[in-house]
């Protein structure tokens, strides 16, 4: 298999999660969340410690392997077109090398959705440029597996700005204001729409969750007393 899938080193999952398991039998943990929200936010941080806690295999999504998306985040939309390709299909190959079962059998955190490519192709390709994605996309006849979760992360622009920034990496340094806010209206419109898993949104704005084990233990409990297809999650309600 060529899924990109690290496996967690822990030899036992978060001690509260057992509390937390131990004192409500009535809840059972997703088997396979997927963390999704736009570029900064801290989805791969959180997606990592989901994994390691959980004791779940990590999928991340293929940035560093993409030739393009530096070239896009310096050249802009002369590039738009080769990025999306490269994730679309790369997207096609994580699903082939799926085994029969797919994800729906297994343990699985992934820091990112299989439909976000068509979220970022509509920001970032032309018309005409578009109608040819959607021509190769069909043509793959993707059927992604849903998740049992989606967590979205949402932050502001200025905040996802100080990530970018803080991590330092060049070619993401060239991102500009206008396009981290295009994407997150983009986010915003997807997933106010979106129904095919149930979604934990999370304001991500004041959270540390790389850090702060009171954040992410108070995460976790709210992923395993999930009701219903949407719920909100903001450790610092004063801050709204």
């Amino acid at each position: 298999m060529t899924l990109s899938v690290e496996t967690s080193n822990s030899d036992q999952t978060n001690p509260a999660l057992g509390s937390l398991r131990s004192n409500d039998q009535r809840y059972a943990l997703p088997s396979f969340i997927a963390v999704e929200g736009p570029i900064g936010v801290g989805k791969t941080t959180l997606a990592r410690r989901l994994a390691e806690s959980l004791n779940y295999p990590l999928m991340l999504e293929p940035v560093n392997e993409n030739p393009f998306l530096d070239r896009f985040y310096t050249e802009g939309a002369s590039q738009a077109l080769p990025t999306q390709l490269f994730f679309l299909l790369h997207r096609a190959r994580q699903l082939a090398d799926m085994p029969s079962g797919g994800l729906l059998d297994q343990n699985l955190v992934a820091d990112f959705l299989m439909e976000k490519d068509e979220l970022f192709a509509k920001l970032t390709l032309d018309a005409q440029e578009f109608a040819l994605y959607q021509q190769i996309q069909n043509s793959l006849k993707l059927n992604p597996p849903n998740p049992d979760l989606v967590i979205y992360l949402q932050a502001p622009t200025d905040v996802l700005l100080q990530r970018i920034h803080h991590r330092g990496l060049q070619s993401e340094l060239q991102i500009a204001a206008d396009y981290l806010i295009s994407l997150s209206e983009s986010y915003t419109e997807f997933f106010h729409y979106y129904d095919d898993a149930p979604l934990l949104i999370v304001n991500a704005a004041e959270i540390d969750f790389a850090n702060n084990d009171v954040h992410f233990d108070q995460l976790l409990e709210q992923i395993l007393h999930m009701e219903g297809n949407r719920q909100f999650f903001n450790p610092n309600p004063t801050l709204i």
